[in-house]
């Protein structure tokens, strides 16, 4: 029994060693190798085959992005990405957990921070390893364009009650003069230790002209006025044409349709928004577990692919048919009543199932009103987030409480736990939901 091997690819050798020593940490890991591009990752998995892959987003001669998606089309591996918190980076990051990452965590940018990364990062790879072995991409890349989400089937225990060792019988040498995996060492004798490995590639140069960003990108399909996402309009006096379409939007409607997701979650929203139709009588609710900043990004994205119009959502706006909401990272969102109708309340009440914002807070939002035709849905997530608030809505009368089916899911924890307390009254693949509530909802 041998604990997990871990490649940690990073451009920043103070970085490799941080990332390194936090995961050797913990007993039921070990790093076989470290990386300092995107060329010499996709190499490493292919000659070390680990079974988790932490990767920089920015890295000179191949980026972080163009890595992931050369593993994912020739050695498909659980990959984490480690992504800044700068615009580009999570705009980059979003597009990287559609194109398979299993998920992602935030860099961090002081020393205080580095112990509550580990940590995050420790639960991530938890989760990547326990995945089932990802299939092959190589015929669907060839037939998916480059913008497409790439549909992973995979499947996860949800809540272990430990985490254990598998068996392992891998050639590739282990790093030699390692520590024992349960000593702490210090980042600059995991420098050392990691830089001395067997298969340690941080020494090579940047070629000239390498740059850290993708400079080549397929143009979306659906041209979106800048910043136009996310937005939200107090007034008429927002002269795009895209504000005046969203003005125009319905505020009285008789559904409303709420989803819940986590990990695995902008690659399943994807095929479910991008499948429904522009004239939707219903507002959509998404809640997807991820930090601030994040959720505006990936409100952009799915725009982008959208016949909906997909917006970030705001304090006090007006809900309006024919528009995805997405709750921002940090803030819990509910949907509330005033004398001109229905609006989006957020709040910062203390993190439900550990997350803010939580998919029982939406979903119990929705229990009084009984006048709606209610929708939910749960999707691929690790944990129980949103199987009290759904179990909530059926007793009230909810119409429609939709389970992802686990062979489509990246992690079968949320929807697993909503079927087993039976409030999920339908239990589809990710690809039959969007059909299935456009027929619930235009009926």
């Amino acid at each position: 029994m041998e604990p997990y091997r871990i490649l940690v690819v990073d451009d920043s050798p103070f970085m490799r060693a941080i990332f390194s020593d936090l995961i050797m940490q913990h007993s039921d890991f070990t790093i076989i190798g470290t990386a300092a591009n995107g060329e010499e990752g996709v190499e490493a998995v292919k000659q070390l085959q680990p079974d988790a892959v932490t990767l920089d987003l920015e890295m000179p001669q191949m980026n972080g992005l163009e890595a992931l998606q050369t593993i994912m089309k020739e050695t498909p591996t659980p990959v984490v990405m480690l992504s800044g918190i700068s615009e580009q980076n999570t705009k980059e990051t979003i597009k990287a957990l559609q194109y398979g990452a299993i998920d992602f965590i935030r860099k961090p940018t002081a020393s205080d921070d580095i112990k509550q990364v580990g940590e995050l990062l420790i639960e991530k790879l938890k989760i990547a390893v326990m995945t089932k072995k990802v299939k092959s991409f190589k015929t669907e890349w060839k037939a998916a364009e480059p913008e497409q989400t790439l549909k992973t089937a995979a499947s996860i225990i949800a809540d272990p009650p430990s985490f254990p060792y598998r068996e392992q019988n891998h050639n590739a040498a282990e790093p030699s003069g390692q520590p024992a995996p349960a000593k702490k060492s210090k980042a600059a004798n995991a420098a050392k230790t990691y830089a001395n490995s067997p298969f340690s590639l941080n020494t090579a140069k940047p070629k000239p002209g390498g740059s850290k960003q993708n400079s080549s990108r397929k143009p979306e399909h659906r041209q979106t006025p800048a910043g136009s996402a996310g937005r939200f309009i107090h007034t008429n006096e927002d002269s795009t044409a895209q504000g005046a379409d969203k003005l125009n939007k319905p505020t009285v409607f008789r559904h409303v349709v709420a989803i819940g997701t986590s990990t695995g979650g902008p690659r399943a929203l994807h095929e479910v928004i991008s499948g429904l139709p522009a004239d939707l009588p219903a507002p959509v609710l998404v809640v997807q577990h991820m930090p601030p900043k994040f959720t505006k990004s990936l409100a952009q994205r799915l725009d982008s692919f959208s016949q909906l119009e997909v917006v970030e959502a705001a304090q006090g706006e007006r809900v309006r048919a024919g528009v995805v909401y997405i709750a921002p990272g940090g803030s819990h969102m509910e949907l509330a009543q005033d004398r001109s109708g229905y609006c989006i309340k957020l709040t910062e009440q203390p993190p439900r199932n550990g997350h803010r914002p939580s998919v029982d807070v939406l979903f119990e939002s929705l229990v009084p009103y009984r006048e709606l035709d209610r929708h939910a849905v749960i999707m691929t997530g690790m944990g129980s987030d949103g199987a009290k608030g759904m179990a909530a809505l059926a007793e009230s009368g909810a119409v429609s409480a939709i389970a992802e089916a686990e062979e489509t899911c990246i992690v079968y924890g949320m929807p697993r736990c909503a079927i087993e307390n039976g409030s999920a009254k339908t239990v589809l693949p990710l690809q039959q939901i969007a059909s299935n509530l456009v027929s619930s909802v235009t009926q």
